[in-house]
């Protein structure tokens, strides 16, 4: 038995098509990604380095994006020094550092300890009040049905629930 949940803020095709040259989607995996040679600030940059933004803008964004995942203090150290938690959080700051329409996470909670993956979909969950729709897949149906979300269960391939009761904003 396979299941998949999806925490996703509504998406309005208005709102869509207004910023559709804004339009990213971007993609957080299991495996965090990091550089190893690269300190945690210089890991949220690099993303911003293809804006063509200044240093400077792109440092500010990127401290910006660390202070929402609680990490000011770790930015100057480099992956191997940071926990699970920590990483995970680093590569959400990079995920959200150039404000996407839509963050997808592929299993984000999956190698972290529960009060940790409570914190990362805690996380989530803020992210997608700011106007992001976030998109979970998880195996941890009890850590989703902790907090508001559009929850779509899949077995066997085919969706076998729907529950919009509890749409963010909804």
């Amino acid at each position: 038995f396979s299941s998949e949940c999806i925490l996703s803020q509504t998406l309005h095709v208005q709102s869509l098509h207004h910023q559709q040259k804004q339009l990213d989607k971007i993609f957080l995996f299991q495996q965090y990604f990091l550089l190893p040679s690269m300190t945690v600030l210089e890991n949220v940059m690099l993303p911003l380095r293809y804006q063509n933004l200044d240093r400077s803008e792109s440092k500010r964004r990127a401290i910006a994006a660390l202070e929402k995942m609680g990490l000011q203090d770790r930015m100057k150290h480099t992956p191997n020094e940071l926990s699970g938690g920590q990483k995970q959080r680093v590569a959400i700051a990079r995920a959200i550092v150039n404000n996407p329409v839509v963050l997808i996470a592929d299993e984000p909670t999956g190698n972290l300890d529960p009060v940790t993956a409570e914190g990362i979909i805690e996380l989530f969950h803020n992210i997608a009040k700011s106007g992001c729709a976030v998109v979970v897949s998880t195996h941890n149906i009890s850590l989703i049905e902790q907090f508001p979300s559009r929850t779509i269960l899949f077995a066997k391939g085919q969706i076998a629930e729907v529950d919009v009761s509890t749409v963010i904003g909804g």
